[in-house]
């Protein structure tokens, strides 16, 4: 049995978790979840959008699946997601992009993995006023950093049986920060003859996704340019709504959407709810679930082709409940 904790969010995050819920249950694996909430709504409650709990239940069931998070304004924090990353050391940022029939987009067959660096760079939050008219943000890259997530996406490369890493930088004009991953990145790569190994500019990576993202593979880079090219990757798939993400540190991993939490379409049951179920995809292979993670992609895949029972943006009628069941349907036979 795996223990898992599940964080609903806030916003639309209870709808869209409660789907995923029953669409993973319908796989009949044994789970059994630890629920609890973070986010904008407990702020009363527990004077924080993260409580101490939170954290004490992901540290103690290494794995948590999350719905979206409003950080509240004036709580103290950057972001509830910022700070679940550091807290916990979940240092890749893990964001695939891969196409499903049935989802309008200009592009087919995209395949693409962004590996993005979470714990430094400009998102590091070292910035202050120098004066009433000049602000100052660090950009801050490590050694120890660079090599640890250009390890992890050779590793995941390994893994999937991809075939290719490409490091993005802009080590031309940062020629010490950039510089220094890139050096880092090319130091790791070494030590992986059998993966293909290349670097791009960041802008002209930029342009290479939109003129032929056939050509590329795993990508791996610093925090900002991360946070970009994986929205980039996303609208060649057709938008947020079916961006799955994985945060994933040495000792514990929380996989959740890329896509924020919506509040205007709270309790309205109208939010497509892929792109936290297919978190849950990534989740199920992770634990090593590789048959149900299978039936919760095919069960998707299939509702969207069939383009029936889904949501408006995928040009349907059907409500976030009832996509659910019509993959559940898919998953049960």
């Amino acid at each position: 049995m795996h223990k898992i904790t599940l964080i609903r969010g806030d916003g639309t995050g209870p709808e869209l978790t409660e789907a995923m819920r029953r669409v993973v249950e319908a796989t009949g694996i044994d789970i059994e979840w630890e629920t609890l909430d973070a986010g904008a709504g407990v702020m009363d409650k527990y004077g924080t959008p993260l409580p101490d709990h939170v954290l004490e239940s992901i540290r103690r069931n290494k794995i948590a699946i999350k719905g979206p998070i409003t950080t509240p304004i004036g709580s103290g924090f950057r972001s509830v997601n910022v700070a679940l990353r550091k807290e916990l050391n979940l240092y890749a940022c893990l964001r695939p992009s891969f196409s499903l029939k049935g989802v309008k987009s200009l592009y087919k067959d995209i395949d693409l993995v962004i590996v993005r660096e979470n714990t430094e760079d400009l998102y590091a939050g070292i910035e202050r006023m120098i004066d009433d008219d000049t602000a100052e943000t660090i950009k801050r890259i490590t050694r120890g950093a660079s090599e640890r997530i250009v390890d992890f996406a050779f590793k995941y490369a390994q893994k999937e049986g991809r075939k290719k890493v490409t490091a993005v930088h802009k080590a031309n004009i940062m020629k010490f920060t950039d510089g220094l991953f890139l050096e880092a990145a090319r130091h790791v790569a070494e030590s992986y003859p059998d993966i293909e190994f290349e670097d791009r500019l960041v802008d002209n990576m930029c342009m290479q996704l939109v003129q032929n993202p056939w050509n590329y593979d795993v990508m791996v880079m610093s925090n900002l340019y991360g946070d970009i090219l994986s929205d980039l990757c996303a609208g060649l798939i057709g938008g947020l709504g079916i961006a799955p993400g994985a945060n994933i540190g040495e000792e514990c991993c929380v996989f959740e959407p890329v896509h924020g939490s919506a509040p205007k379409y709270a309790g309205k049951n109208k939010v497509n709810p892929t792109a936290t179920i297919l978190s849950a995809y990534l989740m199920l292979k992770y634990i090593g679930e590789t048959e149900a993670a299978s039936k919760v992609l095919q069960g998707t895949a299939r509702v969207i082709e069939a383009g029936k029972d889904v949501t408006y943006d995928l040009g349907g009628t059907a409500g976030t409940s009832e996509m659910a069941d019509a993959i559940i349907r898919e998953i049960t036979g």
